[in-house]
């Protein structure tokens, strides 16, 4: 029987590796990176990577949040994360801008 794409790719992740396709990653943005960006959540495409990799790739598609994002920190999964880490194709990402208050 010849495998599919997905059944491999399937195979890959019970084994725990990491299929290497490329999807949708869909990340929440809060508050004047937001604003920025003209929307609440910034899709790019996305194969897996660092969270560096991920700030490249978003300032990519989005010019306007550069500065913010790069003060910003990522939470995946509602941990926050060093730019080491990595970030899933599928992962739950959100980028939160700093914040001030008195």
């Amino acid at each position: 029987m010849q495998r599919s794409f997905d059944d491999s790719a399937l195979a890959d992740e019970q084994r725990g590796g990491r299929a290497a396709h490329e999807g949708t990653l869909r990340v929440a943005l809060y508050a004047g990176m937001a604003a920025a960006a003209g929307t609440r959540h910034a899709e790019i495409r996305w194969r897996g990577g660092s969270v560096a990799d991920l700030r490249a790739a978003l300032e990519a598609a989005y010019p306007a949040i550069g500065v913010l994002l790069a003060r910003s920190a990522v939470a995946i999964g509602n941990r926050y994360a060093t730019d080491e880490a990595d970030v899933p194709a599928a992962a739950d990402v959100a980028i939160i801008p700093p914040v001030s208050g008195g």
